[in-house]
Order: C-alpha cells, then structure tokens, then sequence
C-alpha cells in the first residue's frame, strides 16, 4: 500500500476542539511538521476533517 504524506500548514489554535483532536490524532503538533501514515479510509477521513489546516502527498 501507498503512504499519505501529511504536514501542518495552519496552527490550531482557534479551531474547534474537535479539529484540534483531530490534528493531533494524525500526531501534528507544530506548524510545518510531516508525518507518514498509511493510507487507509481511516485516515483519509481524519485528513478529510482538517483538509484546510494540512497539505496532503502520495509517497511510497
């Protein structure tokens, strides 16, 4: 399976707490920081909930 590239582009301050609880499901923390998760619907439904805070890449 193919990786999801995921970075922080928005901070999260001001945001619902449920976006909040979102991003840091996805383990986001700051600003510009990357992570790699698996892509699953699991996490592309997270992704899909904070779309407009977070960049999105396939990688493999």
């Amino acid at each position: 399976m193919s990786n999801l590239k995921i970075t922080l582009k928005h901070g999260i301050v001001n945001r619902t707490p449920k976006q909040r609880a979102t991003v840091q499901t996805l383990g986001l923390r700051k600003i510009g920081q990357t992570v790699v998760r698996e892509d699953t619907p699991a996490n592309r439904g997270l992704v899909q909930a904070v779309r407009h805070l977070v960049t999105v890449e396939e990688v493999d």
